[in-house]
């Protein structure tokens, strides 16, 4: 911890050596705020742009005092201004629009500067810089987050936060909890990357009002809605491995205040590939189709939303069809998931209000391994009710009560010829909760959250969170956070693809709770260089296991034990990262994160297997003038790691003990037209793979058949091709 204090420090020191500020206010003739107003030092890329409170906070540019404010349907207005001003601009002089082309490039991966938590938003505009298939391939161009398969036969795909699986991660779809339990290992790939409007990464300890299972962090999508730019819109995408997608959304208006949307994805595998000759699939075939109705409506100070979702994939992996008594991956889900938000303004000036959201999801799978199978739904229920109100622009505060609700019925068996397993149970989860925000000039500010809860199972609990923001001048933020996570273990629900091996699976009888402590620290600094800004950024989370569910492969190469921790486990992430547009249309991102993920085994303290000890990454991308063409390229390097226990077969180890380090190369270049863009690309380009990935892979009915020991790409290099088209009014 000494190195990472020391490099927080030295970093600090660079940016207290800087010091210049300009705020104030940007209001309407009628004095009202203005939300996202621009202002831009004159002949710079430097600026800010207005919170919901219409206030700006701006470095002092070295090269100019002219500030240029602007917003859409006023006329521009221009001031100068110097360090320490407090600046109140009331726009006026409106200017009527006509049809015109506006080229802009907006910001794609961005880092909030105003929110207390560390937050980054991954924009639509960043997702298109690679394929995004789905939800799991959005992380390809981010330092933060890591994707990487489960196995080598189901396709599964988990994420890494902190140094720390998915599973301890919180994922949710607008602002709703979801993907857990049964569609935690395949959940990933049920939101299609065109569906996304952004995706925001918070790390560290979350709000309260979401929830007690963050314990690394939060994940939210924000699906396209009906009130936005897009009337219509398509992406069709083909690959070199016979994937084909094709994605398509509508939206109108149905009366006033009412508008509708509908989002359509169809995708499909036609071809079975093994490049190893191993006579397993390279990657299962994936069929899935998926389809939403959404509703949006506003009448005054009411705001609601419906939304309804049908799914249905299936997975085909394993051996080669064409062989005899093949060994089958064949996994076939259905999901149904409705939601319904429903908001009310009582008060604008105290922004007092009122939001009600009730969701209701089930998930059905059946699930055959070669001679095992696992078959099971989940029913679940949802309600969060919250009410905010401001008694000053200082204090803030939002309480409200939670109620969660999960059925689960689950059949399973190790081998044709053992006796079947059935188990239905429930749990039931009220809670309540409060958070106060403390304000002071936006300079600093304190989020405190408690919220206490009820497990049916595992009875009361109570989840306290901090977070704190400082930032002394606009340059400079500081954050730290301390707070606790909880989770109920969903053993078999989140785990079943380990059963793609001979290991036994063996799952303690007693198993708790778990729950951890979470600490974070980051700076963040923004510098002025030749008229632009370079930002950058050094953070440091760790997560300390109070109990956890531990996943040990290593006692028995032939089991996979879950026990409640006895003993100590942590994950410690440290990243720095660092950003800038370069010149104009070409930015750069540069990002090294080092982990040390340890947990006790049977007793001894060691390194977690299959985790990368670090990864560095260089994401490089370059827009022509009035955005013509765009070329992105991205490389990763992934940090070796430990591997579990092995052992020998014919006098041979099973597999290595360790696996080294490895570089991925992706990149992207395309053609934009006015109102359509077509883009080729290609993944994995030095076509690096993981030899032998399956063990025993001749044998697969056999007592050494492992498919689990998976640590890097499976399958090797693709090309691809798409094309994107979007009409923003129908005259288009």
């Amino acid at each position: 911890m000494k190195k990472y204090i020391l490099l927080f420090c030295c970093v600090a020191a660079n940016f207290l050596s800087l010091r210049a500020d300009v705020k104030g206010t940007v209001t309407d003739e009628d004095g009202q705020p203005i939300v996202g107003a621009n202002l831009i030092w004159k002949n710079t890329g430097v600026g800010a742009t207005t919170d919901l409170d219409g206030n700006f906070v701006l470095s002092v540019s070295p090269l100019t005092d002219t500030l240029i404010v602007s917003y859409v349907s006023y006329e521009n207005d221009t001031l100068i201004a110097k360090d320490g001003d407090i600046l109140t601009v009331q726009m006026g002089g409106t200017v009527a629009l006509s049809e015109l082309d506006v080229a802009a490039r907006k910001v794609a991966l961005s880092k909030s500067r105003t929110a207390v938590f560390d937050v980054q938003t991954i924009s639509g505009e960043e997702l298109c810089k690679a394929a995004c298939c789905n939800l799991s391939e959005s992380f390809e161009t981010n330092p933060s987050v890591d994707v990487a398969y489960s196995d080598a036969a189901t396709g599964a795909k988990q994420i890494k936060l902190l140094g720390l699986s998915g599973q301890y991660v919180q994922i949710m779809t607008e602002n709703i909890p979801n993907f857990r339990g049964l569609s935690a290992p395949f959940g990933l790939g049920y939101v299609p990357g065109p569906w996304m409007e952004s995706i925001q990464v918070s790390k560290g300890t979350s709000s309260v009002l979401n929830g007690y299972e963050a314990l690394t962090g939060q994940i939210n999508v924000e699906y396209k809605k009906p009130a936005g730019d897009e009337k219509v819109a398509a992406n069709v995408f083909v690959s070199s491995t016979a994937r084909a997608e094709v994605n398509a959304n509508t939206y109108f208006d149905v009366a006033p205040g009412v508008s509708t949307g509908l989002l359509v994805h169809a995708s499909d595998e036609f071809v079975e590939w093994d490049h190893n000759n191993d006579e397993f699939l390279d990657m299962p075939r994936v069929s899935q189709y998926n389809l939403i109705d959404r509703w949006y409506i506003k009448k005054g100070d009411y705001t609601g939303q419906i939304f309804a979702r049908g799914l249905y994939e299936r997975r085909q992996g394993g051996q080669l069809r064409s062989l005899q008594n093949p060994y089958i991956v064949d996994i076939e889900t259905g999901r149904a998931e409705v939601f319904m938000k429903n908001g009310y303004v009582f008060d604008h000036e105290k922004g007092t209000s009122i939001g009600i959201i009730t969701n209701a999801t089930y998930h059905n799978q059946q699930a055959a391994y070669g001679d095992k199978a696992y078959n099971a739904d989940q029913w679940n229920a949802y309600l969060n009710a919250i009410f905010q109100t401001s008694w000053t622009d200082m204090h803030k505060l939002s309480t409200g009560i939670s109620f969660n609700f999960d059925r689960y019925n689950e059949s399973w068996y190790y081998g044709k010829n053992l006796p079947e397993n059935n188990l239905i149970r429930y749990e039931y989860v009220p809670g309540i909760f409060a958070e106060y925000t403390f304000n002071w000039k936006d300079k600093f500010i304190m989020l405190a959250g408690l919220r206490a809860d009820y497990h049916s199972t595992y009875g009361a609990f109570v989840t306290p969170r901090l977070n704190i923001k400082y930032n002394p001048w606009d340059f400079l933020h500081f954050r730290a956070s301390v707070g606790k996570g909880y989770r109920a273990p969903n053993v078999l629900a989140e785990n079943n693809n380990l059963m793609a091996s001979s290991r036994q699976m063996v799952i303690a009888d007693d198993l708790k709770m778990e729950n951890a402590w979470n600490y974070g620290l980051s700076i963040t600094g923004y510098v002025p260089i030749a008229g632009r800004e370079l930002t950058l950024s050094a953070e440091c989370y760790y997560t300390d296991f109070i109990n956890q569910v531990v996943v040990d492969l290593d006692t028995d190469p032939h089991k996979v034990l879950f026990y409640n921790l006895n003993g100590r486990s942590y994950a410690c992430s440290a990243q720095i990262e660092a950003s800038m547009e370069v010149f104009k249309g070409f930015t750069a991102t540069l990002a090294y994160r080092h982990t040390d993920v340890k947990s006790t085994y049977n007793g001894i303290l060691r390194e977690k297997p299959l985790s990368n000890r670090f990864k560095g990454l260089a994401t490089f991308s370059y827009q022509t003038p009035l955005k013509k063409w765009q070329f992105d390229f991205t490389t990763q390097v992934n940090g070796g790691g430990r591997l579990p226990d092995t052992y020998l077969i014919d006098g041979v180890p099973a597999w290595e003990e360790s696996f080294k380090p490895y570089v991925i190369l992706n990149a992207q270049i395309t053609k934009y037209f006015r109102s359509w863009s077509i883009y080729v690309g290609a993944e994995n380009m030095t076509n690096y793979t993981q030899k032998n990935p399956i063990i025993a892979a001749d044998m697969p009915f056999g007592d050494n058949f492992d498919a689990t020991m998976i640590w890097g790409p499976v399958d090797g290099y693709k090309v691809y091709l798409g094309m994107r088209w979007a009409l923003t009014n129908w005259k288009d």
